[in-house]
């Protein structure tokens, strides 16, 4: 039995299996770096990624070579999902200008993973009041200790982790630091720094 491909691009393979009815690039674990992404991506059968459902021909042709303003790239973005078939969503920012770079597509990997179409509101609330948490049921509850809640915020000068270069992150640790150093009060503490903590700090 010959080894089944599906694509995304329809009739992508010739008959009998021959060459490919139309140019493209098959994706997979061989790929060595977005740039081996030379022809519109197909998946091997099975593929679920999101990246596989909402990557159209069309855009591709809209996208593929297109950079945001930190010079990331389109194939970039995708590389990941490319790359790695198994994955579920397959797709990175390099920034937050990426979402508008390449707003074709990531309006529909959004709108299919949230619900959240390009045209609607985020609506935010500080208000606690209005959050809806109902009492754990008593077997869970005895086994919980505590919880953490972690928030996450990018500063918009800089590019995301995927793009973000050795002195940029140089740069985002010094204004943090900068900005933890106000902290007054039952807030105020001590910055410990990954490079220079000692091996008995990090105990």
């Amino acid at each position: 039995m010959g080894k089944a491909f599906t694509s995304n691009i329809a009739e992508s393979w010739g008959p009998f299996g021959s060459a490919p009815a139309v140019d493209g690039t098959f994706m997979g674990s061989h790929l060595e770096s977005p740039e081996s992404i030379t022809g519109m991506p197909y998946f091997p059968t099975g593929c679920k990624s999101l990246l596989s459902k909402c990557l159209t021909p069309k855009i591709w042709e809209e996208c593929k070579d297109r950079r945001d303003k930190f010079g990331f790239t389109f194939r970039q973005a995708i590389f990941s999902g490319a790359k790695w078939t198994e994955s579920g969503v397959g797709v990175y920012a390099g920034s937050h200008d990426s979402y508008y770079a390449f707003a074709p597509f990531f309006d529909k990997i959004i709108q299919t993973y949230h619900g959240h179409g390009p045209n609607d509101k985020h609506i935010s609330s500080m208000d606690y009041n209005t959050l809806k948490c109902p009492p754990f049921p008593p077997d869970e509850d005895k086994m919980i200790n505590s919880t953490r809640i972690r928030v996450a915020r990018n500063l918009a000068a800089y590019p995301l982790g995927t793009c973000v270069t050795p002195k940029q992150r140089a740069e985002i640790e010094s204004l943090v630091v900068s900005a933890l150093n106000e902290f007054t009060g039952e807030l105020k503490g001590k910055y410990y720094s990954l490079e220079t903590m000692t091996d008995a700090e990090k105990k």
